[in-house]
Formats: C-alpha cells, sequence, structure tokens
C-alpha cells in the first residue's frame, strides 16, 4: 500500500466496511483470460490477538464461466468499497474521492455438505437481508451452488472527505 496513512488497522472499522459493503469483486482468470465477477456475501469475520480472520460466502450456478474458473485454479483476488463522495479541489487535478474500502487474495472452494451449504447461505442472507425468514428448501439447496473464499491477506483503506471539501 502507498499510502499507508489511509491504511486501516482497527477490526471494529473493517467489520463496518464489511456490513456496510452490499457487493464483493471478485477477480479471477480462465482461459479466456482475468475476469471480475460483482456478487452479494456473506461473510465471518473473527479477531484472535493481533490477528484478523475472514471468510466470504457467496452463491450461484454449478457451471458456467465462474464455476469453471473456481474450479481451475482456487486464487482469488476480493474488493469492496463504500462510502463514496466527491472530493472538490482548487484546481482540476486537485479532486479526489472519498471511499472505505478492503482488497486481498485467497483461496475458494466449493462447499460440498449440505450444512456448510446452509451455513454459507445463512450467513449471506443475514448479511443481504438482516431479519428476513431463512427456510432452505431441499429441492433448492440441490441446484444451488455456494463457495467459501478464505481471504489470506487483505487490507482496509480509508479516504475521508476533508474540510469542507
Amino acid at each position: 500500500m502507498r499510502l499507508h496513512k489511509r491504511e486501516l488497522h482497527a477490526p471494529e472499522i473493517i467489520k463496518e466496511i464489511l456490513e456496510e459493503c452490499d457487493v464483493v469483486r471478485i477477480g479471477t482468470q480462465d482461459e479466456e483470460g482475468m475476469f471480475i465477477i460483482p456478487v452479494n456475501y456473506g461473510y465471518d469475520f473473527s479477531v484472535s490477538g493481533e490477528t484478523m480472520e475472514l471468510a466470504l460466502f457467496i452463491h450461484g450456478a454449478g457451471e458456467g464461466r465462474k464455476a469453471d474458473a473456481f474450479a481451475a485454479s482456487p486464487f482469488v483476488a476480493v474488493e469492496m468499497d463504500c462510502r463514496h463522495g466527491l472530493i472538490t479541489g482548487d484546481y482540476t487535478c486537485s479532486y479526489s474521492y472519498s471511499y472505505r474500502s478492503i482488497m486481498g487474495s485467497g483461496t475458494v472452494r466449493r462447499l460440498e455438505d449440505e450444512q456448510e451449504k446452509i451455513y454459507g447461505l445463512t450467513k449471506i442472507m443475514e448479511h443481504m437481508a438482516p431479519g428476513t425468514r431463512i427456510d432452505f428448501r431441499p429441492e433448492m439447496l440441490a441446484r444451488t451452488e455456494v463457495f467459501c473464499i478464505e481471504v489470506e491477506h487483505f487490507t482496509g483503506k480509508e479516504r475521508k472527505r476533508n474540510n469542507g471539501h
């Protein structure tokens, strides 16, 4: 990270970003090249001493470009951002943008066990639609794939709005 003054270290701020964002963008690659997949997500976030652990849960079809890429190589990059806002300046090139973000990399795996799938889907529902009644029908579970991304390395970053701009 070039500007270390923008790096976020506080777990409570990382958790705020995870809560505020609705979409994670996943970077992966297949025989056609690199591509980015924007998806809704759920998560597990924990802190143990100085270590923050993050797992993201996503769902989708069992076939297609995303599933094929994940099966071919489990290595992915992730990015999410929120709190967007224009920062005006005194001249054109002094304009900027405020934001909070998390960027990282990790490995993705398809959840095979039904209880793991239910857990991952529950995490997605809790994040995307808090308070909604959760009930997964067996036929829906059978045709829905759930993936877990163990985010092994990640950083949080923030650019705040500055004094009146």
